[in-house]
């Protein structure tokens, strides 16, 4: 299997790259289109600013190829957010994958910290009390998510995806946002599932498997 990681100036990539040996895969670290289409998988992490992530991706024509790609991807925390339209970070323009907007997170309470950093847990849709529109609309469940016992994982991030359509797991920090989302042969994840433990490496394992 072909395994390719979205090369970009954002970080993380080899904590993504040792996650993926851990499961007997040997990614490349790559700009190149061609190896991009080629992979079977592509995966498009990284932690960084939107607006200079962006500015790379235009630069070396990544947007126009990720757009493109049949196969499954998979964003990661930033990786998630490009997907989307447009994000407050920068006042950017995104990808579009996904046709909702980023926003920042706003406290309301003392004890609310942005960043919100660290464990927390993500559940099934149905957990929350919202519209019945936003729910019907919403997808089911993720092929690569298992999220019977509401499990924890690993978040660091200062702005988040809204409930959407296209949201496959939630989480409520301040506000309840899409943990991860699901759009075609696009899945993506606000958390690290790199740095998730067991429950990070099945969902890594689970994409691999699609």
């Amino acid at each position: 299997m072909k395994v390719a990681i979205v090369k970009y100036n954002a970080g993380n990539n080899y904590s993504v790259i040792h996650a993926l040996k851990r499961l007997g895969v040997d990614p490349i670290l790559t700009d190149d289109e061609h190896a991009l289409r080629m992979a079977d998988k592509v995966l498009f992490p990284g932690q960084g600013e939107a607006r200079q992530a962006m500015g790379y991706l235009r630069e070396h024509r990544l947007d126009t190829v990720i757009r493109s790609l049949t196969q499954p991807v998979l964003g990661i925390c930033i990786g998630q957010q490009l997907l989307c339209r447009h994000s407050k970070e920068g006042d950017t323009d995104c990808l579009g994958i996904f046709p909702v907007d980023v926003l920042r997170f706003r406290p309301t309470r003392h004890e609310d910290k942005v960043p919100h950093m660290g464990w927390n847990q993500i559940q099934a849709t149905s957990s929350l009390t919202m519209p019945a529109d936003i729910l019907t609309a919403v997808k089911q469940p993720s092929p690569i998510l298992d999220l019977q016992s509401s499990p924890f994982v690993y978040f660091i991030h200062s702005f988040y995806v809204p409930v959407c359509p296209f949201t496959t797991a939630v989480t409520d920090y301040i506000v309840p946002f899409s943990a991860a989302l699901q759009r075609d042969n696009f899945f993506a994840t606000q958390f690290h599932p790199e740095k998730s433990g067991s429950v990070g490496e099945d969902i890594l394992r689970r994409f691999l498997e699609l």
